[in-house]
């Protein structure tokens, strides 16, 4: 569901950005205030699992696919806060480093799978918890809830750039991310329920997440090239194109420049990624907790 450059114009974008970096700030504060604070090992491979599960996009009906947000999956093992920062940094690097989502569009890919994705599907996750729900099934519709909502999020942010009416992008991207948000769900709750049932240590925990995160990043070749949601809404409604802000980016299409075999710079591409989405995740987790020590 990343809005590449091309399907945002005009205030949005800067409206969306400063929304962002707001956002942003506000999850930070809470995380340092989080009473069960993950360690920034943890905090950095959960990150770098959500990266690489991104790039195994499945199959879905009518000719789309789908791949895992992971929004649900950082919340169950991060908390809502920790989830939110994992999550804007993995679309940062995605956006500037591999050209996953336009820098213009930053923003509202933030909005969309950050703070709808996790945030506000976390904090649903949570109440339901409380008032009695079962935590897998809980767990599942605040999967499902996390993909609607950045799906009826970005249905607004594409109309009010006056790439297609409203009336007509929200059904379609209803429709298609509904199946998405099932297989998320379903998703979702396996690799929850595994981690929880082989990965109980935190060592043993992180260990676990990074070498997933690698065979997910060996195994993206493999992954359906079909057009995602957006790509395949867009294609039916013929959405208006704008310039968008087009930077150079180092690794483009997740691929590497320096290997021409398609299949293994693809995997090049994803290990190094993995590598720069831990080391910043690690870097900005041990920032946050150092402050926390300092302010108690």
């Amino acid at each position: 569901m990343h809005i590449p450059s091309s399907m945002l114009h005009g205030q949005v974008c800067p409206v969306t950005l400063s929304v962002g970096v707001v956002g942003v700030g506000l999850a930070a504060y809470y995380a340092r205030r989080q009473e069960q604070k993950p360690s920034a090992v943890k905090f950095s491979a959960i990150a770098a699992l959500v990266f690489a599960l991104q790039m195994l996009n499945y199959p879905v009906l009518n000719g789309t696919s789908g791949h895992l947000v992971g929004a649900m999956l950082a919340v169950s093992f991060l908390g809502v806060p920790f989830a939110v920062l994992a999550m804007t940094i993995v679309l940062a690097v995605q956006a500037v480093l591999f050209g996953d989502g336009g820098v213009n569009a930053l923003g509202a890919n933030i909005i969309n799978m950050a703070f709808l994705g996790a945030g506000l599907a976390g904090f649903l996750l949570n109440r339901m918890t409380q008032k009695g729900v079962s935590r897998p099934l809980a767990l599942g519709l605040g999967a499902l809830m996390s993909v609607i909502l950045g799906a009826v999020a970005c249905s607004f942010e594409v109309a009010f750039s006056g790439v297609v009416a409203l009336n007509k992008v929200l059904p379609a991207m209803l429709s298609v991310h509904l199946l998405i948000g099932l297989g998320e769900s379903i998703l979702t709750v396996l690799v929850v329920s595994a981690f929880k049932s082989f990965y109980l240590k935190e060592k043993t925990f992180a260990a676990g997440s990074f070498a997933l995160a690698i065979m997910a990043a060996s195994l993206s070749p493999f992954a359906s090239r079909l057009p995602d949601g957006l790509e395949w809404v867009a294609g039916t409604l013929s959405f208006k194109q704008f310039s968008g802000w087009n930077t150079p980016v180092l690794f483009p299409d997740y691929q590497t420049a320096f290997i021409h075999q398609t299949g293994y710079s693809t995997i090049i591409a994803g290990l190094l990624g993995v590598g720069i989405v831990s080391a910043v995740t690690f870097l900005a987790g041990r920032i946050v907790l150092a402050r926390r020590r300092i302010v108690s």
